[in-house]
């Protein structure tokens, strides 16, 4: 499949929408061009949300070996500072859309969802992940820094101190793992996730879509103003990183399939 065709799929299903990243040859990496067709597939579903045609998202990612592996390096490898802080930006935008669409949304992961992808996967209400699933904030390999909400995201979902343990480390975890820590809600066998997740879409749906539609407001609601200024210095920061010398080696030791050799510079 060429980045021509598009990378984002949409199938309606009852009042259940999932919504498909397929670039399967780049393990599902979010580049500029899926970014942008996430944008219009959302502002579809906010409008059919509205008329109360959609009252669930599935997010989930073709085949079975990435929910998303990521932003994509080769895009980001010729960024500068300003570019990237931009593209943090962009991506901060649409995930937040995703976040606050007046739906329930799952997300399903069945393989890789690691950097961006992860916080693709943490922008939705929750998650349910194949036994074979892999998540993690992978971006101190490269010399860099979640770009896309990790940094706010993940210590909501599973504390501050374990936040800060996997995102310095880079960890890469097993599904078990992550449900142990609370990452995820539920691990399934892998041949049965995107299933599984659907008969609960369609449970959820089956309840009164504007009763749902405010608790998720509800339980959004407590810290919006921390949350938005915190969302601001991690775009901040993440166009601040590529002006290092770490980050150039980062990226190149990545793509030359190399262990990096940093320097704090």
């Amino acid at each position: 499949m060429s980045d021509a065709e598009p990378t984002v799929t949409v199938v309606d299903d009852g009042h259940v929408r999932t919504i498909t990243i397929s670039r399967p040859k780049a393990l599902n990496a979010l580049n500029r061009a899926v970014l942008d067709e996430l944008a219009k597939v959302l502002g579809d579903v906010a409008a059919a949300a509205k008329s109360g045609a959609v009252r669930v998202v599935i997010v989930t990612g073709a085949g079975d070996r990435a929910g998303g592996a990521g932003a994509d390096s080769d895009e980001m490898k010729a960024m500068s500072p300003s570019e990237a802080g931009a593209f943090s930006a962009l991506g901060n935008a649409l995930l937040r859309t995703l976040s606050t669409l007046d739906v329930p949304v799952i997300a399903a992961v069945n393989g890789f969802a690691l950097g961006g992808g992860l916080e693709l996967a943490l922008a939705c209400d929750f998650i349910w992940a194949a036994d074979s699933a892999k998540l993690g904030l992978v971006e101190t390999n490269l010399g860099l820094l979640p770009g896309f909400g990790g940094t706010v995201r993940l210590p909501r979902r599973v504390g501050a101190a374990m936040a800060a343990e996997l995102i310095f480390s880079a960890a890469t975890l097993k599904a078990d793992e992550a449900l142990r820590i609370g990452l995820v809600n539920r691990v399934v066998p892998a041949t049965e996730l995107l299933a599984d997740v659907k008969k609960l879409a369609a449970t959820i749906a089956s309840k009164g879509p504007r009763a749902n539609a405010l608790v998720k407001r509800l339980l959004a609601d407590d810290d919006r103003a921390q949350f938005d200024g915190a969302m601001s210095r991690e775009i901040d920061a993440f166009g601040a990183v590529f002006e290092t010398a770490d980050h150039a080696e980062g990226m190149a030791a990545f793509l030359e399939k190399r262990a990096a050799s940093f320097r704090g510079q």
